[in-house]
């Protein structure tokens, strides 16, 4: 399920700037670096970093290949942060969730239904 607490305990818990940074910074190389291997300004990698500006899908993929990283699961860390600053800029309730939640698992039934393969 979505709000499994034992899955979170495990997970260390950043937002996808700090986990960019924190890959950057233990492969030794410096923002300038990273960003010449990505073909953008340095700023902006900054701004990644710092959570002032998305990454486009296609940074989440190159930042991937360059940290050797799974694509999956740096586009689950980008959207997981999406996802709380939505809830956040809405109610804030964690309510939010368990009804998102439900409708998670109603839309992929209904997606499964239609496709007998």
């Amino acid at each position: 399920m979505l709000l499994n607490h034992r899955f979170m305990a495990n997970k260390k818990i950043r937002t996808f700037g700090e986990y960019i940074k924190e890959l950057r910074e233990a492969s030794g190389r410096p923002q300038r670096k990273i960003a010449a291997e990505l073909d953008i300004d340095p700023s902006l990698l900054g701004k990644i970093e710092r959570g002032e500006r998305p990454p486009t899908k296609m940074l989440i993929k190159k930042l991937a290949e360059i940290f050797e990283q799974n694509e999956e699961n740096l586009l689950e860390e980008y959207l997981s942060d999406q996802i709380a600053n939505k809830v956040l800029e809405g109610s804030g309730r964690m309510e939010v969730l368990k009804v998102a939640e439900e409708k998670i698992i109603y839309l992929k039934n209904k997606k499964n239904a239609g496709n007998p393969y």
